[in-house]
Formats: C-alpha cells, structure tokens, sequence
C-alpha cells in the first residue's frame, strides 16, 4: 500500500527543495514536490544558467528526474516560489512551459499546489485543467 501523502507535507516539501534553488540571476527560488501514484515524492528546484536559455524550472526538474527513473504516473504537485532568501509571499505558480511538461503525462483534472505563506500551510489549490484550458496533449497527436 503506497504511503498516504498529505497536501500540507508535500508543500512542506516544495518549500525544503527551494532552499536548493540555484538562481543567481533572477533572485526568485521556486521548490515543487511531485507526488508519485504510488505514494514517492520527487523534489525538484529551479537551477539558472548565465546563457538564460538552460535554465529549468523546479517543476520540471522534478518530472523529468521522474520520468528518467521509468515513473510516468503522477498525483499531484506542490510549488513554492519566491524572492530568494526572503518569505514566501503569495502565489508563485507555474509557467506556461512546466504546464504543457505537466499535460504530457497529466490529465486536466492533475491536482497542482500553490504555496501562498512561508510556513507551507496556507495554499491555492488548481487542477492542471484550470492552469491551461484547451492544453495541447499526446492525444492531439493521434
């Protein structure tokens, strides 16, 4: 039986993975926590590059260590963000290009969690539907 996962602890978790941010540019630390169907969790934080065009997002960090471990089915995702070294302050959700990497292996109703406060508690709850209406998915390719 996969280990039962709560939405606060894997906030918990996108704020801990945070703290690894490399972002010397931006300033702006991101953590996500991916939720595994079968109960893993699989961290994740953005990491910048002086040429801007490398740089990856927490999110996809951690889909793509996922997928590179064989594991394609996801429940849910938690993100933290914002100015590195200081509280959180709000939501800080995914850009355009994590949410189409998260319509390649989620469906529309793929839970997606924002932290909004530092103590990870407090946070905007979305499906992957609600953050990109009308995604362009593997099924489009058939």
């Amino acid at each position: 039986m996969p280990k039962s996962v709560t939405n606060e602890e894997l906030c918990r978790l996108a704020a801990q993975a945070r703290e690894n941010a490399y972002v010397p540019y931006s300033g702006f630390s991101v953590g996500a926590a991916l939720l595994l169907a079968d109960g893993e969790v699989i961290t994740g934080c953005n990491i910048e590059n002086a040429a801007f065009g490398p740089t990856v997002c927490a999110e996809r960090v951690a889909i793509f260590k996922a997928v590179s471990e064989g594991k394609k089915s996801f429940a849910a995702i938690a993100v933290c963000g914002g100015r590195a070294g200081q509280s959180v302050h709000g939501a800080f959700p995914p850009c355009g290009v994590c949410r189409q990497v998260m319509a390649e292996f989620c469906s529309s109703d793929f839970p997606v969690l924002v932290v909004t406060d530092s103590d990870a508690n407090t946070y905007d709850a979305y499906t992957l539907g609600d953050l990109l209406p009308g995604a362009f998915t593997p099924k489009n390719m058939n």
